[in-house]
């Protein structure tokens, strides 16, 4: 396959899994991986799949998500009309075999959390994944309400969505849950400090240590973290 040649065939023609292959050895073959490095790559194909209809991309990304997660959900983000394509069924397939935090914050960033913010996955959806036995759909939820409120990702401050999905998992122990929590109720601080102030003098009882540090940390400094003490002289 010509790699600077426009996928301009009909739908037929596209052979999804010689291309999820061929994508995936690209991608092994990049030298000193790294996030941009291995972006070029997944920009080269988006441009040549740009023609695609986006029912064909997702097909490419559910064939890629096994070998190349990442790199599947931006090809799926990166399409026109790729997120329009998706219903929970779809969603949860690219989802499937999420077992490290890495995984997890992908998936919720790139493809459920921008899904669900444009309506594609209903609310029951996000609750349905924060009441799962699995850790990683547990900080699915979470996260997934990340791009709810991130400006960098179109986030416009959603309280109510990012709120409910929170107090599902207040009394939640797991380390990936907790430091998810966190990170759910930094990014809607900016947006709305009064709730989140609200949200944790209710639930102080049972939220963890590091979630009631973190956050109110983020409330009266705008970090996550207090600077280091200067050595004393």
């Amino acid at each position: 396959m010509d790699p600077g040649r426009p996928l301009t065939s009909p739908p037929a023609a596209l052979d999804v899994p010689a291309l999820a292959a061929e994508i995936d050895r690209r991608v092994r073959a990049v030298p000193s991986p790294s996030t941009e490095t291995i972006r070029r790559v997944r920009r080269e194909y988006s441009r040549r799949l740009r023609p695609a209809p986006p029912e064909q991309v997702l097909q490419l990304a559910m064939e890629l998500v096994d070998r190349q997660r990442w790199v599947a959900y931006e090809l799926l983000a990166h399409h026109p009309g790729g997120l329009a394509c998706l219903d929970v069924g779809r969603v949860e397939r690219l989802g499937r075999g999420m077992d490290d935090w890495g995984a997890v914050d992908a998936f919720a960033c790139i493809v459920a959390g921008p899904a669900w913010r444009v309506g594609r996955i209903p609310d029951s959806a996000v609750r349905d994944w924060a009441a799962s036995s699995d850790r990683w759909w547990r900080r699915a939820a979470l996260v997934s309400t990340v791009p709810l409120n991130l400006r960098s990702r179109g986030g416009t401050g959603e309280t109510g969505r990012t709120l409910d999905i929170c107090a599902r998992l207040v009394a939640d122990r797991d380390d990936m849950v907790v430091k998810a929590l966190s990170w759910a109720l930094r990014e809607l601080a900016p947006w709305d400090p009064a709730a989140v102030r609200d949200f944790l003098d209710s639930h102080d009882a049972h939220l963890a240590a590091r979630v009631r540090r973190e956050v109110r940390t983020k409330l009266d400094t705008g970090r996550k973290h207090l600077p280091p003490r200067p050595p004393r002289s």
